[in-house]
């Protein structure tokens, strides 16, 4: 498991970005498409890796923008990436076009994690996470409203399936 309860506190476990199993799926996979230019690259031409960061952010905000809450629910609160993460599995170049797919898992009231595969003609070439949590302007931590859990389900994945 991601996350480790000892003492009363959450903590973290350092492992390598989860995978879902083939066979195990969400109702919904969100998809978006981001192309890879030579500014995105160094001078061989391998993509930097923070680039992952800033697509997982890019997929992240389409996805909630398109399919959770056109507004970002920004009347209500903030989202807080509480954590991200990243694992590169395979190079990729300029003027590749990279597949992001968004699931979900572990949703609760407050919080869930975003788990990120990051595809080139079918072959995965990185993966990561975010865990992000709702909060109220003045960042105290809020439940979100029904509605928008119900939405974000959707798109979720077995906690089993994303376990290393």
């Amino acid at each position: 498991m991601l996350l480790k309860q000892t003492n009363g506190h959450v903590q973290l476990q350092p492992k390598p970005a989860p995978l879902p199993q083939p066979r195990v799926q969400a109702s919904k996979t969100f998809h978006h498409t981001i192309d890879i230019y030579l500014k995105d690259s160094n001078a061989y031409a391998n993509t930097y890796f923070s680039r992952y960061f800033e697509w997982q952010g890019v997929c992240r905000e389409r996805w909630f923008h398109r399919c959770i809450s056109a507004d970002m629910l920004q009347a209500s609160g903030v989202f807080i990436t509480k954590c991200a993460h990243q694992d590169y599995v395979h190079e990729t170049f300029p003027f590749q076009a990279v597949d992001c797919r968004l699931n979900t898992f572990e949703v609760r009231q407050c919080s869930f994690y975003l788990l990120f595969q990051f595809m080139v003609d079918g072959k995965l070439v990185s993966t990561g996470y975010q865990q992000v949590v709702f909060a109220s302007h003045d960042k105290r931590i809020q439940r979100l409203p029904e509605d928008i859990l119900r939405k974000v389900r959707e798109y979720e994945l077995p906690t089993a399936a994303v376990k290393s």
